[in-house]
């Protein structure tokens, strides 16, 4: 029955499609307020003229970045709400150049709890070429704000993985309405959780992207956010446990010191800071002491807690930890453990928000429940119970993407304070287990970046053209998703691709390029050569790990 009315669907799209193409562009654009989509409704469809559109602040930082949509092309907007249930409500936005389209459909992640549409994304994106598509995962709502999720299970669903499939599959009509023909390719791009989303659709909906970036994926959803909670409950118990914001350049000094020239070159970065050893123990306060420079005895436990993960009862483990190196965040502590993983008091970092959110709002459905009766083996088995089917995007086998054609690229910081970069290692291993290596490097590729934090920022080159806010250029070698469009379009399997570092974060100047380093294809790592300038790409080599 599903296919019957998906070939319905598609007859009768295909005959309208053949009217608009006759129509002038802005025409078409309005057309489109008229088109019926199966299970969605479109709300808005109007052409933006050049510079007009309107946005509010950036939602995680509060920027105005007016000046940006100031300067965008004329451009189609529409804007779609897909009802899958009846308590679903995904808004949709499709963006479409009305000339210069390079035949290519663009897909947008979320982050956090999603509840927003990343419109600079999408005009970015829009401005290059691409249709481009973004949602809001079924609610409205901040990225730390997980209240919506109370009481609608079916929402929740939509948050895990229906919102961006319906996202994609709305999209695509409304493209092949517009232009008069589908896309040739079409793309997902997310970090965070939009890395979730990512593997979401890779796992479950493997024909809806030809080529997918995933960047620092919050994949292991339950698992994480327990560890989330106890590295909160961590930092609050015993008393005098809680690391301030004036203590975490003494963390970051002391790591620094012991661990930054284990890669031959002392510039602050660890090129693989699972070879650090660096023991808390180490800076210590003495008895009776207690400065900025020391951490007293209940704190280093805290970051010992911190540092290996969460484990279970029995000690197996559930999640792992965070690893040393880039502790300091840039101005306001933005990227750093002082916004994600302290704060600035108990309780009040990312991730206890994040924490907190999820079990409340959709495990215990208990707006008061209490971070501190957290218990790993009491209360994890219950939230995976609950949510894991929606929310964990874990399963190795990608056989049908690969049977598909599809081509996925993963990306993380060594130094993420918000999701352990090793998760994303345990999960390219865990794919290599199930579909074998040789299989896997046909299709799958993973860049670990030294010194990148959360999605970008960092002491380490951290721009490679990740995300479409930041275009940089269109090489290949320099462009992680340029490399993926040639792997999928023409081929070519990506190799090395060179990161770069600014003054400004995301200037896309020469001038303002202070740092390139080489990203290399795990498990291979730059090393630098023994000589010339080590903020240089060119005096590095890609080989295997040190041991």
């Amino acid at each position: 029955m599903r296919v019957c009315a998906s070939f319905l669907a598609s007859c009768s799209f295909v005959l309208a499609t053949t009217t608009a193409m006759a129509q002038p562009a802005d025409d078409k654009c309005a057309a489109l307020a008229g088109l019926t989509l199966p299970g969605a409704n479109i709300t808005t469809a109007k052409t933006v003229a050049a510079g007009m559109f309107v946005a509010a602040p950036d939602p995680y930082t509060g920027a105005d970045h007016s000046n940006f949509y100031k300067n965008l092309p004329a451009f189609c907007r529409v804007v779609a709400v897909a009802t899958p249930t009846s308590d679903s409500n995904i808004t949709i936005e499709v963006w479409m150049p009305p000339a210069g389209w390079n035949g290519r459909l663009q897909g947008l992640g979320n982050g956090g709890f999603a509840g927003q549409i990343g419109t600079e994304e999408l005009g970015a994106a829009m401005a290059q070429g691409y249709t481009a598509t973004a949602t809001d995962a079924g609610h409205t709502g901040g990225p730390i704000d997980a209240n919506w999720a109370l009481g609608h299970p079916e929402k929740i669903i939509d948050f895990g993985h229906r919102g961006i499939h319906e996202m994609t599959r709305v999209a695509k009509l409304i493209v092949e309405q517009f232009y008069g023909s589908a896309p040739k390719h079409a793309y997902f791009d997310g970090c965070s959780d939009g890395g979730r989303e990512a593997l979401m659709e890779v796992q479950r909906y493997p024909a809806d992207y030809n080529g997918i970036l995933a960047g620092a994926p919050a994949n292991n959803w339950t698992a994480l956010l327990s560890m989330a909670a106890a590295d909160t409950d961590a930092l609050i118990v015993p008393a005098g446990a809680f690391i301030p914001q004036s203590k975490i350049a003494t963390i970051a000094n002391a790591v620094t010191a012991a661990c930054d020239e284990i890669d031959g070159v002392r510039d602050g970065i660890l090129n693989d800071p699972r070879q650090c050893k660096f023991d808390p123990v180490s800076i210590q306060c003495k008895e009776g002491q207690d400065t900025d420079k020391c951490l007293t005895g209940p704190q280093v436990t805290a970051l010992k807690v911190i540092y290996a993960g969460l484990r279970d009862a029995k000690g197996q483990l559930v999640h792992p930890g965070y690893l040393p190196g880039a502790e300091v965040g840039t101005t306001g502590g933005f990227g750093g453990w002082e916004a994600w993983i302290t704060g600035q008091a108990p309780e009040q970092s990312a991730l206890s928000y994040f924490a907190i959110g999820y079990f409340s709002d959709m495990v215990f459905d208990k707006t008061d429940w209490d971070v501190k009766t957290f218990n790993v083996d009491r209360d994890l088995p219950i939230a995976r119970q609950k949510t894991a089917a929606a929310l964990d995007a874990v399963n190795p086998n990608l056989s049908a993407f690969r049977s598909h054609g599809g081509k996925l690229i993963l990306f993380h910081g060594w130094n993420d304070p918000a999701i352990p970069a090793v998760n994303t290692v345990n999960y390219y291993e865990e794919v290599i287990g199930s579909v074998g290596g040789a299989n896997v490097d046909s299709f799958v590729r993973l860049y670990m970046v030294p010194g990148m934090q959360h999605c970008f920022a960092g002491p380490g080159a951290d721009l490679f053209g990740q995300s479409p806010a930041d275009p940089g250029t269109s090489d290949p070698q320099r462009n992680v998703r340029t490399a993926l469009e040639s792997w999928v379009e023409k081929g070519t399997a990506p190799g090395i691709i060179i990161a770069r570092k600014t003054r400004d974060a995301g200037s896309g100047t020469q001038e303002s390029v202070v740092m390139t380093r080489p990203l290399c294809p795990y498990p291979q790592q730059a090393h630098y050569k023994g000589s010339g300038d080590p903020n240089r790409a060119e005096n590095f080599v890609c080989a295997a790990a040190k041991k």
